[in-house]
Parts: C-alpha cells; sequence; structure tokens
C-alpha cells in the first residue's frame, strides 16, 4: 500500500498478537470435558513398514489400549504375559516410592533439588519393556523409570542425588542427572533440547557401523519450541535414522502451559506431517499403549523403515521440581481432574481384570518397594548426604577434561590442594 491511499490504511484493523493462556488459573475449577478422549481400541494401527503418510492419521488420534474396565482392546493391544505385566506394575511403583522418598530427603536439607514424575510413571517404565537392553536413551529429567526398569542400583542413584562419596558423576552433575553407559542411559542436560540432535547422532553412527541397536531421544512439550527440535528432526528423515524421537507432552513446561510451545494450534505429533516422518500420539498413562507404540517404532527403526515422532499425551501431577510452587500457577487438585486417570492404577485395574492381581498382592508389593527403598536410602546416607560434602578429593574437578592440562588449570589445581590442605 503506498502513501498516496491513507484513508484505505485508517480504516485497515489495528494488528495484534495472541498470547496463550492456560485455561485454568488458581481459584478456578478445572474441567478437561474438552479433550477429545477416543474410545480404547480405535485407533488403527499400521503395518510398521508402512509409508510415514499412512500414520499421519493418528498424530490427531490418541492410541489407546486399556478400556474403562481395564480390558485391552483393539489392534495396538501388545498381548502381554501376566509375569511381563507384573513386572512393569512393580517398577512403576518402586519409581514412585523412590520419587517420594527422594522428595522429603530435600525437603529435610539432605539435597538441594529433586524432580518428581509422579503420574509419567508408565512412559518410561513401558519404554524400557518394550525396547532392547542394549539400545541407547537419550532422557530428559523424568525418566528415572528407564534406569529403575533395566536393574540400575538405587543406591547409585541416591549417591548422585546426594553428591557423596559413591556418586560415580563425582559431584559434577545437579541432583537426578544420572548417567550410565553400561545401562544405555546417556547424561542428562541441563540444557534442554540437546538430546534431540544427540540421539539423532548415535543412531547415525550405529548405522553407518552397521550395528544393530537404536537410539531414542526424549524432550518435554516446552522444549519442542527449541531449535535443537526442529534440526534433529530434519536429520533423522533425511538420513532415515534408526532413532525414536519422545515428547512427553504433559502440559507445562515449569509454569508455561503447553500452548506457549504450539499445543493450541495443533497435537506435538502433527509436527511429524512437515518432515515426512510417522508419527503417533499415544495415551501417556495407558503402559500397553505406551509399550505397543514404542515396540512398533522399535520394529520400524531396526528394520531400516525410519523414524518415528511419538507425542506421550499426559499431565504431569506434581510440581516441576522442588523448586516450583505449581499452586502458583494452577489450581490444585487438577491433576485428580485429568481424564486419563492414573497410570499405576489403570496397569493394576488390568492384572485384576486377567485375574493375575488383587488387593493383598499390591499392597504386598507396596510395602516390599517401600522397604526396598528406605534400605536404599539407609545404605547411600552411609556415605554421606549433600550439605555433609566438603573439600575431600577435590583435585577430582580438574580430572577427565583435558588430555594435557594445561599451565594456567594445573597452577589453580595445586592452589586448590594447598588451600583444602590448610
Amino acid at each position: 500500500m503506498s502513501d498516496a491511499d491513507p484513508p484505505t490504511r485508517r480504516n485497515a484493523p489495528a494488528l495484534a498478537l495472541h498470547v496463550p493462556e492456560p485455561p485454568f488459573r488458581p481459584g478456578d475449577t478445572p474441567d478437561f470435558s474438552g479433550i477429545a478422549v477416543p474410545p480404547a481400541g480405535a485407533a488403527p494401527r499400521p503395518d510398521t513398514s508402512a509409508e510415514p503418510r499412512e500414520t499421519f492419521p493418528l498424530t490427531d488420534a490418541l492410541v489407546r489400549v486399556l478400556d474403562e474396565e481395564g480390558r485391552a482392546v483393539g489392534p495396538w493391544d501388545p498381548k502381554l504375559d501376566p509375569d511381563t505385566l507384573r513386572k512393569m506394575l512393580r517398577d512403576m511403583v518402586t519409581v514412585r516410592v523412590f520419587d517420594d522418598r527422594m522428595y522429603r530427603a530435600q525437603r529435610q536439607g539432605k539435597t538441594s533439588f529433586y524432580m518428581k514424575c509422579t503420574g509419567e510413571e508408565a512412559i518410561a517404565v513401558a519404554t524400557a519393556a518394550a525396547m532392547h537392553r542394549d539400545d541407547m536413551h537419550f532422557p530428559t529429567y523424568r525418566q528415572q523409570g528407564l534406569l529403575v526398569s533395566r536393574g540400575y542400583p538405587l543406591v547409585k542413584m541416591m549417591c548422585q542425588i546426594y553428591s557423596n562419596a559413591g556418586d560415580h558423576m563425582k559431584g559434577r552433575q545437579l541432583p537426578i542427572m544420572y548417567s550410565d553407559k553400561e545401562h544405555g542411559f546417556f547424561s542428562i542436560s541441563g540444557n534442554l533440547g540437546t538430546q534431540y540432535p544427540q540421539a539423532v547422532g548415535w543412531a547415525m553412527a550405529s548405522a553407518i557401523k552397521g550395528d544393530s541397536r537404536i537410539a531414542m531421544g526424549w524432550i518435554g512439550d516446552g522444549a519442542t519450541a527449541e531449535g535443537d527440535f526442529h534440526s534433529a528432526m530434519t536429520f533423522a528423515t533425511v538420513y532415515n535414522a534408526p532413532v525414536i524421537l519422545a515428547v512427553v507432552n504433559n502440559q507445562w513446561a515449569i509454569s508455561s502451559f503447553s500452548g506457549l510451545a504450539g499445543a493450541e494450534r495443533a497435537t506435538f505429533a502433527a509436527r511429524a506431517v512437515g518432515y515426512g516422518m510417522a508419527g503417533l500420539r499415544v495415551d501417556g498413562n495407558d503402559a500397553l499403549a505406551v509399550y505397543a507404540a514404542v515396540q512398533w517404532a522399535s520394529e520400524r527403526a531396526r528394520s531400516n523403515n525410519g523414524p518415528t515422532l511419538i507425542e506421550f499425551f499426559t499431565y504431569r501431577a506434581e510440581g516441576h521440581s522442588t523448586s516450583d510452587d505449581p499452586t502458583g500457577y494452577r489450581p490444585a487438585g487438577e491433576a485428580q481432574q485429568w481424564p486419563l486417570g492414573d497410570p499405576i492404577a489403570r496397569l493394576r485395574q488390568h492384572l485384576v481384570a486377567l485375574g493375575e492381581w488383587d488387593d493383598e498382592r499390591h499392597d504386598a508389593l507396596v510395602k516390599q518397594a517401600d522397604a526396598e527403598v528406605r534400605a536404599a536410602q539407609k545404605e547411600a546416607e552411609k556415605l554421606g548426604i549433600l550439605p555433609e560434602q566438603g573439600r575431600e578429593n577435590i583435585e577430582s574437578m580438574f580430572e577427565d577434561v583435558y588430555a594435557d592440562v594445561p599451565w594456567n588449570i594445573a597452577e589453580q589445581r595445586e592452589q586448590a590442594l594447598r588451600e583444602a590442605r590448610s
């Protein structure tokens, strides 16, 4: 428009921005009736060799297996045996008990920081059950279920949280930022988003070597707005990397709701469409649906049929971390209104419906998990808690960084040692 027609310009509407706001704030009554929850078993299951476009309708659907009575229905039913189901339930209960104990430890001043995955236990635990033991994960900080499911010692997890003498990370990571190569658990990064390109790169290297292991990258809904997400999606699609890319959409990125990352416009799974990648949107509180989706994507990757983006639709039942008070930005009790329920209760209901579980065995399981976690905590605390840590072995902070230590770093090391001895 030129300057010759100012009247037309004056009649044009003023430009405006849309700033997403969560549907409920403190004091509101949560109402999730607007969330479309299709019947369990309604989503079709394409062949693992299907073209990506055949999965595109599933990016707006919701893969579900467990119905309201706890029965496994539909084409995605993985038909798991009772022992596998019980192992998954045991791991999920252990994770929840572990979270509760470590949360209390932080509140008691034994460590500085903790992050729970309450309400999200099925995602990591069922994923671990569906993948091979030697596959590699590039997790965020709510996938502790991967370690628990793979038999990682609870004592070692706690020692890392306490940064004590048993911490094989040598105090170099924040509490809960675990790392263990043997258990296929890459170092958690506080710089969110890095896990995606790292997972894709690892998967590409596995393919280049002619290996058979695949990788899985994890990210939260908020971090999908970062550039790392899009770079990883491009490389994964272009090079047909044997990788699964997971978006854990728990509705909140600290205190910012998922709409600020684009959830108002489309599902996160729908981002696969623009890249020509297979995509699935999955009920993250349904352990069987999670297992089935990850198993499907794993088979696809191992058969050189390409990567898969999976959105796990769930809800962060508690705060972002022990540094966060969710009552400041969302209504109290909102988690109890979440329409997809509690993942532990749903898997328990399924086992009961099969005649493979009952209240007595469940109570015994909870007591056993509590006893194991308490015993692990007692062992870990024999090596000290975070506030008790002093200047012992201070020279270790200079190790594992440089192959040849620069002179200025060497001087700093000697100075630190002199001060520690004085």
